[in-house]
């Protein structure tokens, strides 16, 4: 974990208390964002977006596998995340560490339990196969707020993702890969994250900012409006009030954000 001087700590808390930031955006501001969907022409579905310098490219592919025993029924979601080396002095090859982890472990709650993609749909044979949907994300830069971004690009990835259409020739399953079909899409979802920062809490945190945070509220939410997720991260307790603050702002932004969705 880098060590942060307390001049530029004390400096950025104060710049905050002062409801400015250093890049110039206020307190509710996201940086600028571009995402562009079709980047890789091998995936199924892909996306790049940026958010400020933080960039992410996220590709999709499916395959055939079993389902899972309790859900013999439901097709599947896996979602996987590489922090390159390249993206940040601290990112290591190698296995995930905690910090991938807990990347692929958000996107993922964000979009199952927003219930976006049609699972039930997703099954071939009951109890036997299913598809299985991959979703990985590659970290190319990172300038703070891996998660808004690594969701942002996951469900624009999804929503440009063509699979193979499948028939069943009595219990023989047949893939036809010249015929694509779009997943099976109910909801959308995306998800805002706040940083507390002195007595404040300010959405989109730069790196800067994000190495001083006392507290991280991330919340996922449906296009309709539903919570599907929270995380929250650094030591410090949350009030009541700034949680309902940032869910509120978070029913605004999400909004905003949905209209770079293709």
């Amino acid at each position: 974990m880098n060590i942060v001087p307390e001049i530029t700590r004390k400096s950025i808390t104060d710049l905050i208390n002062n409801q400015e930031r250093a890049d110039g955006r206020s307190l509710n501001d996201y940086r600028e964002i571009s995402l562009e969907t079709d980047v890789i022409s091998k995936a199924e579905g892909s996306a790049r977006v940026k958010i400020g310098n933080t960039q992410i490219v996220v590709g999709t592919k499916s395959q055939l596998g079993d389902p899972f025993p309790d859900t013999p029924k439901v097709g599947v979601i896996i979602t996987n995340s590489e922090l390159l080396p390249m993206a940040a002095p601290e990112f290591e090859s190698g296995p995930p560490d905690e910090h991938s982890v807990e990347l692929s472990r958000v996107v993922d709650r964000c979009i199952r339990e927003s219930r976006m993609v049609d699972l039930e749909k997703l099954c071939i044979i009951e109890g036997k196969k299913v598809r299985m949907v991959f979703i990985d994300l590659h970290i190319l830069d990172y300038d703070g707020n891996l998660f808004d971004a690594a969701v942002l690009g996951a469900v624009a990835a999804l929503l440009t993702t063509k699979i193979p259409k499948i028939t069943l020739e009595g219990s023989e399953i047949v893939i036809d890969a010249e015929n694509k079909e779009s997943l099976p899409i109910r909801d959308k979802a995306l998800m805002c994250t706040f940083a507390k920062i002195g007595d404040n809490m300010i959405l989109d945190p730069s790196i800067d900012e994000e190495e001083i945070l006392s507290a991280r509220l991330s919340i996922g939410m449906t296009e309709s409006g539903k919570i599907c997720a929270m995380q929250k991260g650094g030591a410090t307790p949350l009030t009541k009030e700034e949680i309902m603050s940032a869910v509120k702002l978070t029913e605004e932004k999400t909004k905003v954000l949905m209209e770079y969705l293709p």
